[in-house]
Parts: C-alpha cells; structure tokens; sequence
C-alpha cells in the first residue's frame, strides 16, 4: 500500500511541475500581460495545487494534510479573483491588448 500512495504522490508531483513549466514558458513567450497572466493564473494554479494535494496524499500526519487542503481551497478561490483584478488595473492604467488580439471586449462602446 505504501509504494501505491508512493506512487501516485510522485505522479501528481511529476503532472504539478510540467504544468507549473507550462506556466514559466507562457510567461516568458506570450507576447501581452493579459495572455501572461492567463498562462500563470491557469497553470500555476493547476500545478500548485496538483503538488499541494501530493503532499496531503503522501504525508501520515494530519495536521500536514489539513495544512496542504486547506492550502489547495486557498490557491483556487483567491487566484481567479487576484488575476480579474490585476487584469482589470492593467487595463484601466493603458496596458492595450497585443496587435494579433481578436476583439477587445472592454473598449468604449458608442452610445446610440
């Protein structure tokens, strides 16, 4: 049974990391601060919380589980909202979007 939880703790760590690189690459190739911060909010969040739940999985100790779950919910319900926001000021502050963006669903609309 030990090897199995093991196991299964070193996958998820392995899947955390490659989506935590994901997220390294995207900020450094994407070419605006929107797209990078989708990059970092998604993926970092995703490979953080991957690695979080390996440790709670592999650790005896209760007190470490609780530590790293209540550390998962923590990540998930503050990284959309912190990413919204920056977004949100980056925008009002005059970061525009990349030339290659489709549509800026935030600009002016005129008034009929």
């Amino acid at each position: 049974m030990t090897e199995i939880v093991t196991l299964i703790s070193a996958g998820l760590l392995l899947i955390g990391s490659a989506f935590t690189l994901v997220a390294s690459i995207g900020l450094l190739r994407l070419p605006d601060v929107y797209t990078r911060m989708h990059a970092a909010s998604k993926a970092g969040t995703m490979g953080s919380c991957l690695m979080l739940i390996a440790l709670a999985i592999h650790s005896a100790d209760f007190g470490t589980m609780s530590r790293a779950l209540a550390g998962v919910v923590f990540i998930l319900l503050t990284a959309p909202v912190s990413s919204h926001l920056l977004a949100k000021a980056a925008y009002t502050v005059g970061y525009r979007l990349h030339a290659s963006s489709v549509r800026d669903e935030m600009a002016p609309q005129d008034k009929q």
